[in-house]
């Protein structure tokens, strides 16, 4: 008895996995991720001079609380959290 034609007959896997690499690397080149930024995002980003009087005055207020010398107003504290609460 001859067999003949064993197993799938015309079909290379190696073809089979080129086409797929091939495939894989079309669709990649198709779906590129993107990100934008808007210019408010980019003006956030921008170091302004609020920030710069901002730090001026924390250094400030930290060298007086090392020296003890930071006293807190209790009225406008209160004031404050009064104000806070109310809105």
């Amino acid at each position: 008895m001859k067999i003949n034609n064993f197993g799938p007959s015309g079909v290379n896997p190696y073809k089979r996995q080129m086409n797929k690499l091939e495939n894989t690397v079309k669709s990649a080149n198709k779906a590129a991720d993107k990100v934008e930024i808007s210019t408010t995002a980019k003006e956030m980003q921008q170091v302004s001079q609020y920030t710069n009087a901002r730090q001026e005055k924390v250094e400030k207020l930290k060298i007086q609380v090392e020296n003890g010398t930071y006293k807190v107003n209790p009225k406008e504290v209160a004031k404050s959290l009064i104000d806070f609460y109310k809105k």
